[in-house]
């Protein structure tokens, strides 16, 4: 089998150049006591990249299957648009209230925190 597999990459790539593509399921890949900035712009842009994934996979398939009147009602998928507007919804995601506490004189932790609490409890 292993020959066959060869054998139909190198009819697909005659150049014997080998394209891959990689994916890597990182949901729940570091537990950490304490997150800082740095792992809000990791989960934010994990975030982005499971949305344009389920938007390229899932949506344009299911889309293609309905077209040619496939019947896709037992299909799921869960898309993350709840998070995604959470963090940069406008004008009250948390990036968007961040930015308005980077502009307010003397702007501090706590009150940043305390814009958070009133908007989102």
């Amino acid at each position: 089998a292993h020959g066959e597999a060869e054998q139909a990459e190198t009819r697909l790539q005659p150049s014997g150049r080998l394209g891959r593509i990689g994916l890597l399921d990182i949901f729940g890949f570091e537990d950490l006591g304490i997150n800082s900035f740095e792992q809000l712009c990791i989960n934010y842009t994990n975030e982005r990249l499971q949305a344009h994934f389920t938007a390229s996979i899932f949506k344009e398939t299911l889309a293609l299957y309905k077209a040619e009147a496939l019947d896709v009602s037992s299909v799921g998928f869960r898309e993350n648009e709840a998070p995604l507007h959470l963090i940069d919804g406008r004008p009250m995601g948390v990036l968007a209230l961040l930015e308005e506490e980077c502009f307010v004189p003397k702007g501090t932790d706590a009150s940043f925190i305390q814009k958070l609490d009133v908007h989102f409890g």
